[in-house]
């Protein structure tokens, strides 16, 4: 059924191809109607703010900030705010974070097009639209012991392939600090070494290089 007014639609995407693209689906589609577009974070809060549209498509990689700090900074200000993560990122850390973060559904880039549009309506009737393949994948997040802050800078440091004293020093903690953190971590993960570690959490999106 469409809607008697069209659903207003911000899209916010770095990548002017796949944004120009966005741009004319909504163009071409009854019952829609693109109000205003952004390529950066910071733009994306003024456009936000400016339309107050219905709903927001949120890439997760913006070139001056994670998509999840945007949803976070927009739904401080508008706490009602409907937005549909639309991402190429499908590990279990991105799908978690998007939706903590306060987004209401997750789609991936390679979607069919009836797919995206049934989010989007699906969204703006305020529901959740979460695919099965995402769902799947948030599952397995929620089965996993939460790490902490502290331990996600310490994991993060590991990637970059940094010692247990360098990282002490990036984080100006005591080495048996950060002994301490890597052992959280490795039970967390449920790994027996610093390797394994790091690449579980690269494959999950926990930590990035």
């Amino acid at each position: 059924m469409i809607p008697s007014k069209p659903i207003r639609i911000l899209i916010v995407d770095d990548h002017p191809i796949v944004r120009n693209g966005l741009v004319l689906m909504v163009k071409y589609e009854s019952g829609m109607e693109m109000v205003a577009e952004a390529s950066t974070g910071i733009e994306a809060s003024a456009q936000f703010r400016e339309h107050q549209p219905d709903v927001t498509l949120m890439d997760l990689r913006l070139g001056d900030m994670n998509g999840v700090e945007v949803i976070a900074k927009i739904r401080q200000d508008s706490p009602n705010a409907r937005i549909v993560i639309l991402t190429t990122y499908d590990t279990d850390e991105d799908i978690y974070r998007g939706l903590q973060a306060g987004a209401k559904g997750y789609i991936l880039k390679d979607a069919p097009l009836d797919e995206l549009l049934k989010a989007i309506r699906t969204v703006h009737m305020g529901k959740q639209y979460i695919p099965p393949e995402v769902g799947a994948k948030l599952a397995e997040r929620l089965s996993h012991p939460q790490l902490s802050d502290r331990e996600r800078e310490v994991l993060q440091l590991m990637a970059q392939g940094k010692s247990n004293q360098d990282v002490a020093d990036s984080l100006h903690i005591a080495e048996n600090t950060v002994k301490y953190h890597v052992n959280n971590i490795l039970s967390k993960l449920g790994v027996s070494d610093r390797t394994q570690a790091v690449l579980l959490a690269l494959k999950r999106g926990i930590a990035n290089l």
